[in-house]
């Protein structure tokens, strides 16, 4: 298999013991498998109203962690109603 220059300067790196494993990789992973679980098994729809500031901060935040903002918004009310969101003030 030909590699490219860029290709054999990574490979070339990850020889020189020049990589390491980001912390929390693990952790990383359990949560956006959880984003895709809860994203599957949608079985009922709820149309809500809230105010268009709050609407634009879960767009927002949605799309810093990289997911649509109606499956942040699904989470949040998840975590809520299972007693895993909790306050930075406790």
């Amino acid at each position: 298999m030909k590699l490219t220059k860029e290709e054999k300067e990574i490979l070339g790196s990850v020889e020189r013991g020049e990589w390491r494993s980001t912390r929390g990789v693990k952790d990383e992973v359990q949560r956006y498998q959880g984003y895709a679980r809860a994203a599957v098994r949608k079985d009922k729809r709820v149309n809500i109203r809230m105010s268009e500031k709050d609407l634009a901060r879960f767009q927002k935040k949605a799309m810093e962690e990289g997911l649509p903002y109606q499956t942040l918004i699904s989470s949040v009310l998840h975590k809520y109603i299972n007693g895993r969101l909790v306050d930075k003030a406790e």
